[in-house]
């Protein structure tokens, strides 16, 4: 019924309210009905009082037209019934039925929008009949001879109001079209935020995870190894070392994304993955590599990085939850239209109705991202993860 505006809305159409009202009720006052026409005399009380009970309905709908567009047609109707019923003629205080008009079609609900498109086409009706068959302002009555002349009026009632109401409505769609355009506008931002987020917290996941990975491995043995090997010891103490430095490199790298937004450093490629075979070695896995074929030429970038973090995943999970002293078996193929990646390592069977974790997740979306597809399970007591990522698939 009633619409939320701001303050300075409401001062303004009461304002303006305020003003119409001030001019039309001089106007009102003064306009007596005569027999053919309008005729002009000091006001007396009775006059005085209609033109500003007249005034004061059109007034105060033209005031309420933004905040309760209902409420206004019906002041309109209701100013419009008591002007019709003391028998005056038109005059400036209808006016403010063209703003009443244009803000049921600009601001009103669905049922109070349609109801401005009707009270054109009935209002145009009934100010016809009351100019021909009512008071005879027009002069004349309703006759044969008159009739091309009420049509006129009709059509030229129908035109000025429907004007008003039409301009609300074109109003009205250019409203919703730039809310519509807004939300889609937002709707994109947050869905791209959140696809950062998610890229952020994939890459954040898989550095972590394999470095920590590793970390734990190394601590492991230097900590048997130090009062037996001091030389084992040191070494693995070199490795966490080496490890930890740069995934606190690479952790940097995406806070400062995630901080500044700014654009991606230096993504890790099919040549970084010697290092993730040493580290993996290092920390008393055996591991056996087989690529054939080998990469035709320098394949693109997004497959390289696809590749790099898939096998980094695959192999963190290997050490984290495969056998201990389990080998593990990597296989890439680098075939003319994709490349197809294997991996194998002997891991204890899944406890029932246990959930894939985020590392298997984050595999798959970075095969999808990459127009590929990846999938995972035991085999003969194997877990294995099956990938196949098209050469210059999208991005």
């Amino acid at each position: 019924m009633f619409r939320r505006l701001k303050t300075y809305q409401l001062v303004v159409d009461v304002g303006i309210a305020v003003v119409f009202f001030l001019i039309a009720w001089p106007i009102e006052s003064v306009l007596v009905v005569g027999a053919f026409g309008v005729e002009y005399h000091l006001a007396s009380v009775g006059q005085l009082l209609f033109g500003g009970i007249i005034a004061a309905l059109f007034s105060f709908a033209l005031a309420l037209r933004r905040l309760s567009p209902p409420f206004a047609l019906g002041l309109a109707w209701v100013g419009a019934l008591v002007q019709m019923g003391l028998g005056r003629p038109p005059s400036f205080s209808d006016v403010a039925i063209f703003g009443v008009l244009y803000a049921t079609a600009a601001y009103g609900t669905r049922v109070v929008y349609w109801a401005g498109f009707a009270s054109t086409l009935i209002g145009a009706l009934v100010i016809t009949v009351y100019l021909f068959a009512g008071p005879a302002f027009a002069g004349g009555g309703l006759t044969w001879q008159t009739l091309p002349l009420a049509l006129m009026t009709l059509i030229a009632a129908a035109f000025a109001l429907g004007l008003s109401w039409t301009t609300g409505a074109l109003v009205r769609t250019a409203v919703r079209a730039r809310e519509n355009r807004e939300a889609q506008q937002r709707a994109e931002a947050e869905t791209a935020a959140e696809q950062e987020r998610v890229r952020i917290a994939r890459d954040m996941h898989d550095v972590v995870a394999h470095s920590l990975a590793v970390v734990i491995a190394q601590a492991d043995g230097a900590r048997y190894a130090a009062s037996s090997d001091p030389a084992v010891a040191t070494e693995a103490l070199a490795t966490i070392s080496t490890t930890a430095r740069s995934a606190l490199a690479d952790v940097r790298l995406l806070l400062g994304q995630l901080r500044h937004r700014q654009g991606d450093g230096p993504q890790p490629t099919i040549a970084d993955l010697e290092e993730v075979y040493a580290q993996v070695r290092a920390a008393g896995v055996p591991l056996r590599v087989d690529v054939d074929p080998a990469p035709p030429g320098s394949p693109p970038a997004a497959v390289q990085l696809a590749v790099y973090r898939i096998l980094q995943e695959a192999l963190t999970n290997a050490l984290r939850h495969g056998i201990p002293g389990g080998a593990v078996d990597v296989r890439l193929s680098w075939l003319p239209d994709r490349v197809e990646l294997w991996v194998r390592n002997p891991a204890a069977p899944p406890a029932p109705g246990a959930r894939p974790g985020h590392g298997l997740i984050g595999m798959r979306e970075r095969a999808q991202l990459a127009g590929g597809r990846l999938d995972t399970g035991a085999e003969d007591g194997d877990f294995v993860v099956r990938a196949a990522i098209p050469i210059g698939g999208p991005a």
